[in-house]
């Protein structure tokens, strides 16, 4: 008779970038049963937003996670420019556009290291670092900060893009393909170790991800073609969008769709670079959010919530946040159950769990 033994997975662990935290209940090597373990990283962030005046929250929604914060900021504003009427200028949308698009790049490219990682693969790791590198340096020259660009505002965007830089832009986002086509792509998509180690491990089928509302690459791995992008925020629309999809729903079908997603990054920042109109981008907002909204976004992890209710002071009422992890964990428990304990980080590690954002 096998004996169950329950194990403690993080929040500390060797392959894990994020605390999460999960109690394992195995028999043997095989995973049977999975609880998580929630709040870890509480910092109260939803009561402190009803403190601080409605402008003043851009900054405080950015450092939810540092990764992101361009999209918390963005799905913020929209709800309060939402709760005000104001309407933000085209240049500023497709500014807004290139900015979330650069930081998916740079979200994913860390993810695509951190399984290399996981998997063993140092070399491989560095490489797909050092991509990441050009685009926090794209980052640092288009809004003056590496990791949380506080470019944008209620009513626009804070910094421009001129002809200029944004020639040199659309050079180095050139450069930067050219090196995911000589490093990251062909070890990622056809290494037989990394295929190994991540076919058919993780299965999430269609109808789970769609019953178990998971979102973002987690649910386009499983061949949901759920993209919040798709709605036409900021200048998606303009620039034109269609979801990057695979329907195998396991660890390996995730991984091609976040190293896809990467190229098309590529391609939206060039498009809007090319296709932004002239004029003003940012514009006077008067008077106080009144009423209720809910604002929607498509986070590098998935669909980013925030509900927002205004009642015509400078503070809100009440500031809700559904994170892309939070929708995402009910899917990872599903997948976790009969695999084998080796293969739990790499599994976890699919969904690209950020804890910062779930527990705030």
């Amino acid at each position: 008779m096998a004996v169950r033994t329950v194990i403690p997975f993080g929040p500390q662990h060797p392959v894990l970038p994020e605390p999460v935290h999960l109690k394992l209940e195995l028999e043997d090597e095989k995973v049977v049963g999975v609880t998580p373990v929630i709040g870890y990283v509480h910092r109260g962030i939803e009561k402190a937003a009803e403190l601080n005046s409605f402008r003043q929250n851009v900054f405080l929604c950015e450092r939810i996670c540092g990764i992101c914060s361009i999209t918390h900021a963005l799905t913020y504003c929209q709800g309060v420019e939402a709760l005000t009427g104001v309407e933000v200028p085209p240049r500023a949308r497709f500014l807004r556009l290139f900015w979330s698009e650069l930081s998916r790049a740079h979200s994913h490219l860390l993810w695509l290291g951190l399984l290399a990682d996981a998997l063993g693969f140092e070399s491989l790791f560095m490489q797909i670092w050092r991509a990441r590198e050009m685009v926090m340096d794209l980052l640092e020259m288009t809004a003056g900060h590496r990791v949380i660009t506080s470019t944008c505002l209620v009513g626009g965007v804070r910094r421009d893009i001129d002809k200029e830089m944004a020639k040199e832009v659309d050079k180095r986002l050139v450069a930067l393909k050219e090196v995911l086509d000589s490093t990251a792509a062909p070890a990622l998509l056809h290494d037989p170790t990394i295929k190994r180690r991540a076919v058919g491990k993780g299965m999430l089928s269609k109808e789970q991800a769609e019953l178990l509302g998971a979102v973002g690459p987690t649910a386009r791995g499983s061949g949901v073609a759920i993209d919040m992008r798709q709605t036409g925020y900021a200048a998606y629309k303009e620039v034109g969008f269609e979801p990057i999809v695979e329907t195998a729903g396991d660890s390996y079908a995730r991984t091609l769709v976040r190293a896809r997603e990467t190229y098309q990054c590529i391609e939206l920042m060039r498009k809007s670079l090319a296709m932004m109109p002239e004029g003003e981008i940012l514009v006077r907002v008067d008077g106080y959010p009144k009423g209720e909204t809910i604002s929607r976004t498509e986070q590098p992890r998935g669909e980013l919530i925030y509900y927002l209710k205004g009642n015509g002071t400078n503070n809100l009422e009440r500031l809700k946040i559904r994170t892309p992890t939070f929708a995402n964990i009910p899917a990872l428990l599903v997948m976790l159950p009969g695999c084998e304990m080796a293969d739990v980080p790499v599994i976890t590690l699919s969904i690209d769990p950020c804890i910062s954002c779930t527990e705030r």
